[in-house]
């Protein structure tokens, strides 16, 4: 999947223009237009006719110019690499930056965030999905008044009020002006001269203007001389319209392009196309080598041919937070894939593709208890869409469904540690569908129980997660599995903690961290069954055997560099220090627990901290701050669903900082403050949360402190 942008709740997440847009003035003006007078805009048009880079300037102008119209931002939406339809909704909500951990449906989700907003959602690449893509739409505009769509697809959606906007090809002088310029990027060299202007000319009327196509010719002008690249272009022209009397001009044009390409390239060229259409969005040359290489395209030459690509325009090459990747646009991706169907060779190659990405996930959870952990993080962020084909490669299977459930379990780190409980739980109850698997295969079903059970859990579905667990339990003393009965009790544990069942929490957390030792097993997950055996000691009013707990896990994490379990031992340490009045430590510590949790997406240890926070203002005679973050921390409620689930303990700082500093403000005031906080983005709650008392804010000195500290002995 693209990678997530640095994201803005205010303006949106817009890449930015890196090959430079030529010309289309006077589309860029109509559709402007038509977005002025319409919530529907969708513009259509033949692949590799610049649909996605038009509404993608388009929106670029919107942000800058409407924002008043937009004030709740412009959001695009990628769905080219979406072919289950199942994950459309979860891919908008990812569009738009949002975090659930509920059980409600993702469309539900979506549907509260934008009912009150004002924003431009933009959806590119939608047409493999129309039908569930156009149910999507229509609900949402008709709960949403302030939302507008901005669509690129080959068809239009079809629905009322929707104004189609057919984008042709530019006009000649900009189709020679889009050639030249992407000529000059891959040689700097080039110019349109008198000798060769009319040649060039002929070039773009040839191709019909297409930009694809016109970029495609682009790349062999480093080799050719326009008047080489238009005779070998006419041959295959020529070839193509008596093959193809039906198709559109301007289709077979495109296929003219495309397949010329295709012919110039050498055998070994040709072949590694075909094989890296397997990928969906961007792959590495590590994922390339292995995937892609074989008896007949040597791994050492992946690398070469590569660049020969880049250098053709049928790759692209993009930075990400996980470091250089490569993609196919996906008009060259489908070319390249009927070519592979048509050698025989498209499942050996998903396969192999599957077994990268399996891999990849395992050792993705054995990096996250290390330094390494954000940048796992980053990486499977960015790989989520080739991790989503893996999964549905295995499940599709039925002799390779525990491979799927395998898959589905060793991704628990990003489920619960990164805001992706909702689509977690999607693939584990898709993979646990069919429970009658061979004997060989139970500890990947061992495994994805457990991890259901927890994400379950921490969706609030108590039922759905003991029933997992206790059926992870029972199958794995069946099987002689200490380590999944381990990890059963564990979250067995867990779930009487956020139930407030603390005696039995403490029991189950106690038996499970001792058959994690008598197993060897040292991991993030043992980390938080210490921690959450120490919140159970705190609740029970065991503050120094609790601090015992946690200061051993925080020691542990500061020596492997494990940050986001360390999060939550900070959570407990800051809970013991204000309790004992250490209002300063408490701050300090809460401070970089907002700066993990925020950084990982963990809405759950987010909003936690916050509250606590408030109540640390509280603590420090600040009550009008301690309101502006419990009126923060409500909105995030939301996507965690009941505070923790209905727990008296866990909402005990939330509710001691409405009583205590409602009594300082009034009711009246605090509500003012609350709205204050309710109406801040995420991203400027946690900076806020950073900042002590007193610091300035956006150049002005925030409130100062009332100076009478509060008591807040929990």
């Amino acid at each position: 999947m693209r990678q997530r942008p640095l994201q803005n709740t205010t303006w949106g997440n817009l890449p930015s223009e890196l090959g430079g847009f030529v010309g289309r003035g006077t589309e860029l003006s109509e559709l402007g237009r038509l977005l002025e007078s319409s919530r529907l805009v969708t513009v259509t048009g033949v692949g590799g006719v610049g649909k996605s880079r038009l509404v993608l300037a388009a929106a670029r102008s919107a942000a800058e110019e409407a924002q008043e119209r937009y004030c709740d931002g412009v959001w695009l939406v990628e769905l080219a690499t979406v072919r289950d339809p199942s994950l459309l909704e979860l891919t908008v909500s990812e569009g738009l930056g949002l975090t659930d951990h509920t059980t409600r449906p993702p469309r539900t989700v979506l549907a509260e965030h934008l009912a009150g907003r004002r924003l431009l959602l933009v959806l590119d690449g939608f047409e493999q999905l129309v039908d569930e893509a156009a149910e999507l739409v229509r609900e949402l505009l008709r709960g949403s008044p302030g939302l507008r769509v901005l669509a690129a697809g080959r068809r239009p959606l079809a629905l009322d009020g929707e104004q189609t906007f057919p984008l042709a090809p530019p006009a000649p002088e900009e189709a020679l002006a889009l050639l030249a310029a992407r000529a000059r990027a891959a040689d700097p060299a080039f110019a349109v001269t008198e000798a060769n202007r009319a040649e060039l000319t002929e070039l773009c009327a040839r191709l019909d203007g297409i930009p694809l196509a016109l970029e495609l010719a682009a790349g062999r002008l480093r080799a050719l001389s326009p008047a080489q690249v238009l005779a070998r272009l006419e041959d295959r022209f020529a070839l193509l319209t008596g093959g193809s009397r039906g198709a559109l001009p301007r289709h077979r044009a495109l296929r003219t392009a495309i397949g010329w390409s295709h012919e110039l390239c050498t055998t070994a060229e040709r072949l590694l196309w075909a094989r890296l259409s397997v990928f969906a969005g961007h792959f590495d040359l590590d994922a390339a080598e292995y995937v892609c290489a074989g008896p007949d395209l040597p791994v050492e030459s992946v690398l070469d041919l590569v660049g020969e690509l880049l250098a053709q325009s049928l790759l692209l090459r993009e930075e990400t937070p996980a470091g250089v990747r490569y993609r196919m646009l996906e008009t060259v991706r489908v070319y390249g894939a009927g070519w592979l169907e048509s050698l025989g060779d498209a499942g050996r190659l998903r396969r192999r593709h599957r077994d990268w990405y399996v891999g990849l996930a395992t050792w993705c959870e054995l990096d996250w208890f290390s330094p390494r952990q954000e940048e796992v993080a980053a990486l499977v962020e960015t790989e989520l869409p080739n991790l989503r084909l893996a999964l549905e490669c295995s499940l599709d299977e039925p002799d390779e469904v525990h491979l799927g459930q395998y898959l589905a379990g060793t991704l628990w780190f990003y489920w619960a540690g990164c805001g992706r409980l909702t689509e977690g739980r999607h693939w584990l109850d898709r993979a646990l569908e069919d429970s009658d698997r061979p004997v060989e295969y139970e500890n990947s079903r061992l495994k994805a129980l457990w991890v259901l059970g927890y994400v379950a859990a921490l969706q609030g579905d108590g039922v759905a997660s003991m029933s997992a667990l206790y059926e992870c339990r029972d199958a794995a003393a069946r099987s002689g599995n200490p380590l999944a009965t381990a990890y059963a009790v564990h979250r067995l544990g867990c779930l009487a903690l956020v139930s407030d069942d603390m005696a039995r929490a403490g029991e189950l957390l106690g038996q499970a961290l001792e058959r994690y030792r008598e197993a060897g097993e040292l991991n993030s997950n043992v980390l938080m069954c210490q921690v959450e055996l120490a919140l159970t000691l705190a609740f029970q009013g065991e503050p120094a055997a609790a601090l015992a707990l946690c200061r051993e896990v925080r020691e542990i994490c500061e020596e492997r560099g494990e940050r986001w379990t360390k999060a939550y031992a900070l959570y407990v340490l800051a809970y013991a220090a204000l309790d004992a009045g250490a209002v300063d430590e408490a701050r300090q510590l809460l401070t970089e627990c907002v700066a993990i949790n925020h950084a990982f997406h963990d809405l759950v240890g987010l909003v936690l901290a916050l509250e606590l926070l408030a109540l640390v203002a509280v603590a420090e005679g600040d009550p009008e701050e301690a309101a502006v973050l419990q009126g923060a921390a409500e909105p995030m409620w939301g996507g965690v669903g009941l505070q923790l689930f209905g727990s008296g303990y866990f909402n005990a700082p939330r509710l001691m900082c409405q009583e205590r500093a409602g009594e300082l403000l009034g009711a009246e005031r605090y509500a003012a403050y609350a709205a204050e906080g309710r109406g801040l983005s995420r991203e400027a709650v946690v900076v806020r949360a950073q900042r002590g008392p007193g610091s300035p804010e956006d150049g002005k000195t925030r409130r100062p402190r009332r100076g009478r500290r509060v008591s807040t002995s929990l």
